[in-house]
């Protein structure tokens, strides 16, 4: 087992990976820029080393000096947590050329998942159904019209180094199809300094559905049931939880397989999420894999009483997974809360805490790097606080949920904690048949 490790993180996530850390009796050390010296994970970690002013580039995602602490604290590994270099392929081969184990996947497998078209032509070969598209990056305009005629309307663009939305267009037409092209490609290149897409068929009423994997160095990979994703806006998720109410045990069973199967592919060690779109007929496609521990990973680990951070860092440090998987029980759902105004169309909202208290009982669980004056400072995520509750059905742990945010107090900043509560009274969430395109239609305003 590893003597020390450093979180190359902020936030809730930096915090949740010290606290597992303390359980398997490993030192710690915080990294962080100047914006957050009082941020909790600075408090709690055994060390912290700070490594450069606010913005990102010159601190989080700034390799040489994370290296640097690594080396100063005597490190032996380094947790990425997620965002920032958690999926950064030239910081998990400088850490491998370092000494310094990197809490993840191989380098190989990082590059092999994090290119999207790539990922996809990975799949293809290892038999896991994908969204029918494009072979790969497509380079000029004639060529993206030939495959949309061939896949039919409506296709979606997307840019083979995006996330969160960018570098996408939905095309219905073929009239529109030139200009989206181009308008995606730029983004792309604007937003990710790549401007390379590629096009596949868009599915309509889709949900957004995922399979927790973790893999071990000895070739086992298990996965840990799915996660439904699907609501969500402009393709940032809201609300997550576990199990989906629109999967059956057929098709968990199968999407689960095909997910192990992708996963072995690359050789995958450690945490990861195979992510799926499902449509309207059920069907499943392969969207994406994320090469590090979720944002949502606690939705999981309530279903299955398991701690996957935990578990992450000991399949890193050589240890074999135990193959008799966990048993689930109930319903978890998790609320991401935001600093955001939502009557403002989610407008950011940093600044001081004024009031801070979260709820409690037995099924409610916060995660949370926020106390009563923390500064929140307005250079990153907006995400302040994790609400999970777990129930013995999922009728049961909305209105859990719907009770935990109205005890949710925090003040002197605007949050998503109202449009939760309305979402946790809409009927139709509450039935549990919505889609990824649930939100546009959703009156969630005061």
């Amino acid at each position: 087992m590893f003597k020390k490790i450093l979180i190359a993180n902020r936030g809730e996530i930096a915090l949740r990976v010290i606290r597992a850390c303390r359980e398997l009796g490993i030192s710690t050390v915080a990294v962080y820029s100047e914006a957050d010296r009082y941020s909790l994970a600075v408090k709690y970690a055994d060390e912290a080393v700070c490594i450069g002013p606010p913005p990102s580039k010159e601190s989080y995602l700034n390799i040489p000096r994370i290296l640097a602490a690594a080396e100063v604290t005597g490190a032996d590994a380094i947790h990425p947590g997620y965002g920032f270099l958690a999926e950064n392929t030239n910081f998990a081969e400088i850490c491998a050329t370092s000494g310094i184990t990197f809490i993840g996947p191989s380098p190989a497998a990082i590059n092999a998942m994090g290119d999207k078209a790539l990922a996809k032509e990975t799949m293809r070969k290892a038999g896991v159904p994908v969204v029918p598209g494009s072979d790969g990056v497509i380079s000029e305009v004639k060529l993206a019209k030939k495959i949309a005629e061939d896949i039919g309307y409506p296709v979606i663009i997307k840019a083979t180094a995006g996330g969160g939305g960018r570098g996408m267009r939905i095309v219905r037409e073929a009239g529109d199809l030139e200009t989206a092209f181009r308008t995606a490609s730029a983004e792309a290149e604007s937003a990710f300094g790549n401007p390379a897409v590629y096009i596949e068929k868009y599915l309509e009423e889709p949900r957004h559905v995922e399979i927790q994997v973790m893999g071990d160095q000895f070739g086992t990979v298990l996965h840990f049931g799915e996660r439904d994703c699907s609501v969500q806006r402009r393709h940032q998720k809201l609300v997550e939880e576990s199990p989906s109410p629109a999967v059956t045990t057929k098709i968990r069973e199968a999407m689960g397989n095909a997910a192990i199967k992708g996963s072995k592919s690359v050789k995958y060690v450690g945490a990861g999420t195979i992510e799926f779109l499902l449509d309207k007929n059920k069907n499943f496609y392969f969207m994406e894999m994320n090469t590090r521990i979720q944002v949502e990973h606690p939705v999981t680990e309530e279903v299955l009483g398991v701690d996957l951070v935990k578990t992450q860092i000991e399949v890193a440090a050589g240890k074999r997974l135990d193959k008799a998987k966990p048993i689930p029980e109930g319903h978890a759902i998790e609320c991401r809360i935001n600093v955001e105004d939502p009557n403002h169309d989610f407008r950011p909202s940093p600044g001081k805490i004024t009031a801070f208290h979260f709820p409690g009982g037995h099924g409610v669980r916060v995660d949370t790097h926020a106390y009563d004056g923390y500064e929140i400072p307005p250079y990153y995520d907006s995400l302040i606080a994790k609400l999970i509750v777990h129930s013995s059905t999922r009728e049961e742990a909305v209105e859990k949920m719907y009770h935990a945010l109205d005890e949710f107090v925090i003040e002197g900043v605007k949050t998503t904690i109202p449009f939760h509560r309305k979402l946790m009274k809409n009927d139709r969430f509450r039935s549990g048949k919505f889609d990824t395109k649930f939100i546009e239609t959703f009156d969630f305003k005061d």
